[in-house]
């Protein structure tokens, strides 16, 4: 399974959101650092809407995405972007 699919998993297990996209921009990091190179996903946008967030603020909302998302972080993803939302709030996206 890859790293994605792993967030995907927990991200839909724990929040039940209806709307969920797990976005892979690694390869637009490609030489940021010298060991990163744009081909492993190192690199990770979340775009979700759950209910779980209604009522939550928006730093509440990121700390218990990166909260559920340690392992990953702690195994080398090197960036998350999170872009939560409580259905009915307007989104770029």
């Amino acid at each position: 399974m890859s790293l994605r699919e792993r967030i995907e998993a927990k991200l839909t297990e724990t929040f039940a959101p209806e709307r969920l996209v797990v976005i892979d921009e690694s390869a637009h990091h490609a030489g940021h650092q010298p060991d990163i190179t744009g081909t492993g996903e190192t690199h990770m946008r979340v775009r979700i809407v759950a209910n779980a967030f209604a009522g939550m603020t928006r730093l509440a909302r990121h700390r218990a995405v990166n909260d559920l998302l340690k392992p990953e972080i702690d195994a080398g993803l090197h960036a998350l972007a999170i872009e939560p939302a409580a259905p009915g709030e307007a989104t770029r996206w």
